[in-house]
């Protein structure tokens, strides 16, 4: 009997040797908008205006604690949780699975944006059905731990109060819900969020939680969200690798605030990126000076989510070649020229020193952090309104050289100057 298969077998006509897969480069790439700094750089302005030209826009990190401001036809739209790009009506706007989503916000945010005339949204959003809920008593384990950290510590990290730190932790431990559970059994989704409450309250004594009341306005919500939401993994291959599209990645926060790159005290959850095609960055000025009240009025600088004052001061360039070591950035936007018309003289910050030497690196310890001296260069103010600047020649030379110091100092082109609000107030340099 043959065992049908031997060893020695010979074959007169031998099969083919086998074929190399041909390598394939095809795929549609994605560009990138991330802040280079703390956030609050402009980076919806920047996004409004790739939109135009997109045809997906992807919200990738964070939650409603970031906050873009986007001006089209005079009327000014607020966006927490929804991508920038959801004003273009021939773009699909999509929240991925980094992001993670307060359903109550997310509609509410709707709402307001509607009465100032968004219209159409619900057949141009995508939701990843792996994205992460945040729950209202995330929210106020978030204000708990900054009343613990005051206790403790003497200060807290100031916070939102959102409950994205919170709920990124549950994420980390594995304890987090995402919308595909929301999606799914609805009584294994509840036993699930009674589990996570109980956790926090053992915790957190003071935690009250009224778990039922929260469960019945989740179940609403997963009806309304429901036609939105799909496989993200897919849906974002199938838009790489599928017809010929333009896809816009929009990046919340920023590089001063990412959990491993950012700075110990102001850190939020914001992952750098320096995988994707094209990074294009976008900066104001920070840290505290004496003209820092003047540029905070005059920038009307006053955080989206919190309302708070934001800090101002001259630009960094320590920190912005910084973030372009992480990110790899190919092309800048360089916000808010308008604001320092009206100065007589101008400093950039372009190196630190510690005990009167430049050190080469930027700290990542806060204590050594608070020790450096910053050294300047100084420029004259040009004096002379460019708001209405729309090209390159009709900025003032004093501006013009300016920015082709930041330029050259960072090693990044810059592709666009903003001069004021609006989507029209970008000057595209190439």
């Amino acid at each position: 009997m043959s065992s049908g298969w031997s060893a020695n077998k010979s074959y007169s006509n031998p099969p083919p040797a086998a074929v190399k897969r041909p390598r394939n480069d095809s795929g549609n790439k994605v560009s990138v908008v991330l802040g280079a700094q703390w956030g609050d750089e402009g980076k919806g302005k920047v996004v409004d205006l790739l939109a135009t030209e997109s045809d997906l826009v992807c919200r990738c990190q964070g939650g409603n604690n970031a906050g873009h401001t986007v001006v089209v036809d005079e009327k000014e739209y607020d966006f927490h949780l929804l991508p920038s790009g959801i004003i273009n009506t021939k773009c699909t706007s999509f929240i991925g699975n980094g992001v993670v989503i307060h359903l109550p916000g997310l509609f509410e945010e709707i709402d307001k944006n509607e009465k100032k005339g968004l219209k159409g949204w619900e057949k141009r959003l995508v939701i990843s059905d792996r994205a992460h809920i945040v729950f209202d008593f995330h929210q106020a384990v978030d204000g708990l731990q900054e009343v613990q950290r005051q206790a403790q510590e003497g200060q807290n990290i100031g916070t939102t109060k959102k409950g994205i730190g919170p709920t990124y932790a549950c994420k980390a431990s594995r304890t987090g819900l995402r919308i595909c559970d929301l999606m799914a059994d609805f009584s294994e989704f509840s036993s699930r969020v009674k589990n996570l409450v109980q956790q926090y309250q053992s915790m957190f004594p003071a935690l009250k939680v009224e778990v039922e009341s929260e469960l019945k306005k989740l179940k609403d919500y997963a009806e309304r969200i429901r036609p939105l939401v799909r496989d993200g993994v897919y849906f974002m291959y199938d838009a790489i690798h599928g017809s010929p599209k333009k896809i816009l990645a929009e990046g919340a926060n920023a590089a001063l605030l990412d959990i491993d790159f950012g700075e110990d005290m102001c850190v939020c959850v914001c992952v750098c990126v320096n995988i994707i095609y094209i990074l294009y960055i976008l900066y104001k000025y920070r840290d505290t000076s004496a003209v820092g009240e003047l540029l905070q009025t005059r920038g009307h600088e006053v955080g989206v989510t919190t309302g708070r004052k934001r800090r101002c001061g001259w630009l960094d360039l320590v920190i912005l070649k910084y973030a372009h070591m992480i990110n790899g950035f190919t092309a800048i936007a360089l916000t808010k020229l308008d604001i320092l018309d009206v100065l007589d003289e101008i400093k950039v910050g372009v190196a630190y020193k510690i005990n009167g030497k430049r050190i080469p690196y930027f700290p990542a310890n806060m204590e050594v952090l608070q020790k450096v001296e910053v050294e300047y260069e100084m420029f004259s103010g040009w004096k002379t309104d460019t708001s209405a600047a729309r090209k390159w020649n009709d900025l003032p030379p004093k501006a013009q050289n300016y920015i082709r110091f930041v330029e050259n100092h960072i090693g990044v082109p810059i592709k666009w100057v903003g001069v004021g609000k609006s989507r029209e107030c970008m000057i595209q340099m190439f």
